[in-house]
């Protein structure tokens, strides 16, 4: 697994609610923080309220290896009731660090939900970190992606017990 590939993770999970229903949930920008991940809490930027193009939010992260940082995170791509995807990057733009996504379809008996994370090609920490030891570079992306999918697998079971 090569950084150059932009590797990308991502989960699915049936939820017995309508699409609707689903949606609403997903455009919580602060359901990762009900769960035991990094992102420890969320807020809004520039009087926005809620997903919508170019909104922009910060999330406050924390993890025992990395220490604590703050993200700028901006909605680039919003497909109402269907999709909505977010970029994080360096403060004042460029290129992104990373892109996330939730994706809603429906099903016979309720609705797919989708999270899925993309490695992007700006010169983020984790960029740099891969850098400086590159005789370790798959274990390394393997070990952050491994995070990310038991982070996305946490937020699509705490909407599915949300619902019972």
């Amino acid at each position: 697994m090569r950084l150059r590939d932009n590797p990308v993770i991502e989960v699915t999970r049936k939820l017995a609610c309508t699409p609707e229903q689903a949606w609403a949930l997903v455009t919580d920008i602060s359901l990762p923080t009900r769960t035991d991940g990094e992102l420890q809490r969320v807020e809004w930027l520039d009087g926005a309220e809620r997903v919508a193009l170019g909104a922009r939010f910060r999330g406050y992260n924390r993890n025992d290896q990395l220490g604590e940082w703050a993200t700028d995170a901006e909605v680039i791509e919003v497909e109402e009731g269907r999709r909505w995807v977010w970029s994080v990057g360096p403060e004042g733009g460029g290129e992104a660090w990373t892109s996330w996504g939730f994706e809603v379809d429906p099903s016979r008996d309720g609705a797919l939900v989708r999270q899925w994370g993309r490695v992007g090609d700006g010169a983020s920490p984790f960029r740099a970190f891969v850098a400086a030891h590159p005789e370790r570079e798959a274990r390394i992306i393997e070990y952050r992606l491994d995070l990310w999918r038991t982070a996305m697998e946490a937020n699509l079971a705490a909407l599915a017990d949300g619902l019972d």
